[in-house]
């Protein structure tokens, strides 16, 4: 097969990317899971736990048989914090693939700093090479059309990582790490091993029936008003084989949690592990888990 050139890679790309969300299929029992989210979310703001001017969003998919199993809120554009982040490694490997810029020592650290030490320097560091926030999200539009229906970056990470302005939503995650997962972007295994570098994970760590030495890839999004997790679990079967599916979640506050930022953000976290526990549990009845 003849190389394609740099020049034409970009094209084919937004060509590929602009398919609709592949095998984007509602299954039968998929409403089921969808509604027992929604059911958990409905008893969790009767009991106080979540607030009335909390949002949130829901979106799960399964890999083996793409089918969309529960989409909540899925296109509602929410505070991105730091799931912001692989899509800014997606413009600079895009630009890397182009030939505009280098992988070398010094952006392989930043890179792996941004997505699994979640440094607001490095990720700062990796926006200003790919132009900055309007010309990033231009590039990403351009030709990511599909992933980034509803990406607005606006902004680099203030001092503190007090970012509020950045968003996306649930679909638009889904669709990164689907796209993601079957190799359809630049540099997607260099992706991948960032994003499942050790780190904190609101999907698989102290999630009750996950079982142990589950591999996830995943980026977390924390700030005062924003909790949230996007990744792929991949799920071992008792036959051998694995069952990947990926799983967003994410509750914006209404207003800035700063007095009790810890205590806000740790139940908030803990509600989205409740959520990824009723998608494994919903798993283990599609697969033989």
């Amino acid at each position: 097969m003849t190389r394609l050139t740099s020049l034409r890679i970009p094209f084919l790309t937004a060509i590929l990317l602009s398919i609709p969300f592949l095998g984007q299929v509602r299954a039968e029992t998929g409403t089921a899971l969808e509604s027992r989210i929604e059911n958990h979310i409905k008893s969790l703001r009767s009991k106080g736990v979540l607030r009335s001017d909390e949002r949130t969003a829901w979106l799960v998919y399964d890999l083996t048989t793409q089918q969309e199993l529960a989409s909540i809120n899925g296109r509602t554009p929410l505070q991105a914090a730091s799931m912001i982040k692989p899509y800014l490694a997606l413009a600079f490997f895009h630009e890397v693939k182009a030939g505009k810029l280098t992988y070398g020592t010094t952006a392989k650290r930043h890179m792996e700093l941004m997505i699994q030490k979640s440094n607001n320097d490095s990720t700062n560091w990796v926006m200003r090479q790919t132009g900055g926030p309007a010309a990033t999200e231009a590039l990403l539009k351009r030709y990511y059309p599909a992933l980034c229906q509803s990406i607005d970056i606006v902004e680099y990470i203030p001092d503190g990582g007090k970012t509020y302005r950045n968003e996306a939503s649930a679909t638009d995650y889904a669709k990164f790490l689907h796209a993601l997962w079957y190799k359809q972007l630049p540099y997607s295994d260099e992706i991948l091993r960032t994003m499942a570098l050790p780190g904190i994970d609101r999907l698989y760590t102290d999630v009750k029936s996950v079982p142990e030495g589950t591999r996830v890839y995943n980026k977390t999004g924390s700030t005062a008003m924003c909790c949230g997790d996007m990744g792929i679990l991949v799920a071992r079967g008792r036959d051998g084989r694995t069952y990947p599916y990926l799983v967003v979640g994410i509750i914006e506050s209404g207003k800035r949690n700063t007095a009790s930022y810890s205590t806000w953000i740790s139940r908030r976290a803990d509600v989205i592990r409740e959520v990824s526990n009723l998608v494994y549990l919903d798993m283990k009845q599609r697969h033989p888990l």
